[in-house]
């Protein structure tokens, strides 16, 4: 199953250029996920590509930091206020990131579309 992601600009381009390895969230999927679509938020507003997930990490903040951080793609304080006053934290590894040719909208693709406010399971036949 696929989910998608939105994900702002500037860290689609930390993951594009390979130094972002991690996605970090505050909640998790339900259902069993094996690829992100990446949804640039505005002002880019496509879907630019896709991940394979590798290890989903769960931890308190501190313990995804210790964890991640050489590969974060992001900036301590942006992270620790991401993740204030949160007692758990989830780290999805990037893996195999593709672009998309050309970044589809995603109107075109779903009809009426909605960025999500956290994720969004999308069908495995979507953003092929």
């Amino acid at each position: 199953m696929k989910v998608l992601l939105s994900i702002k600009p500037e860290f689609v381009e930390q993951i594009t250029n390979g130094n972002k390895k991690f996605e970090y969230r505050k909640k998790i999927f339900k259902e069993e996920v094996d690829t992100v679509v990446v949804y640039s938020n505005m002002p880019v507003g496509k879907l630019v590509g896709e991940f394979k997930i590798g290890t989903i990490i769960k931890g308190t903040p501190e313990e995804i930091w210790k964890q991640t951080y050489p590969n974060a793609g992001v900036p301590e304080d942006f992270f620790r206020s991401y993740f204030s006053n949160r007692e758990e934290a989830f780290a999805i590894e990037i893996k195999d990131f593709k672009a998309y040719p050309e970044p589809l909208d995603p109107k075109e693709v779903f009809g009426r579309f909605t960025a999500p406010q956290s994720y969004m399971y999308i069908d495995d036949e979507v953003a092929k």
